[in-house]
């Protein structure tokens, strides 16, 4: 039997406050707090989920995994989510890609897409 995809868990200085700023962005809740982590999601049984746990240190390079927002309006949810704290970041990305890096609050990469109907598209 494969194995689903669950959770992504990211280390975070500020878990609650990155639960909040990602619950914000996706519409999502928060399912479980304590002191270890916190757990958002759309629901408790629709996975996956995102996990913050904590660390000490802070972000020092470009992060090795990122999540991708499929939005129906690219520009639209950009300013929307810069709104919400992010801010836009250069990452090395050519001027005619078709997606807008932005960071969360802790500066963690993340990309919002022109919209999409399949993952291969």
């Amino acid at each position: 039997m494969a194995s689903s995809l669950y959770s992504i868990v990211i280390d975070a200085h500020d878990m609650r406050a990155q639960a909040r700023f990602w619950c914000d962005v996706l519409d999502w809740r928060i399912l479980h707090a304590d002191d270890l982590e916190v757990t958002i999601g759309a629901d408790v049984s629709a996975t996956p989920g995102l996990t913050f746990v904590p660390v000490e240190e802070g972000k020092t390079i470009k992060n090795r995994l990122h999540i991708d927002l499929n939005p129906d309006d690219r520009d639209a949810e950009v300013e929307r989510i810069i709104a919400l704290g992010a801010r836009r970041a250069d990452i090395g990305q050519s001027p005619d890609v078709t997606w807008v890096v932005l960071e969360d609050p802790e500066g963690n990469e993340f990309c919002v897409l022109a919209p999409k109907k399949s993952l291969i598209g």
